[in-house]
């Protein structure tokens, strides 16, 4: 996970971070790159958009943390 997000992880999208990372982890081995693709946009076009505003709002209230 440290690759593909650069150590910058939030705890308001880390839900979302791990539904990436768990789909990467079980595709790793694959050698059929072009099905994995259309897989991936049959998953994308399955579900409705996830916004931003909706991402974020189980954590409004909360501080964000400054980084020392």
């Amino acid at each position: 996970m440290m690759n593909t997000h650069q150590g910058a992880i939030s705890h308001e999208h880390l839900d979302y971070y791990l539904d990436e990372y768990t789909f990467r982890f079980n595709r790793r081995t694959s050698c059929h790159r072009g099905k994995l693709f259309y897989q991936l946009v049959q998953q994308a076009v399955a579900i409705e958009a996830t916004t931003y505003k909706n991402m974020v709002k189980h954590v409004r209230g909360r501080r964000s943390r400054q980084h020392i």
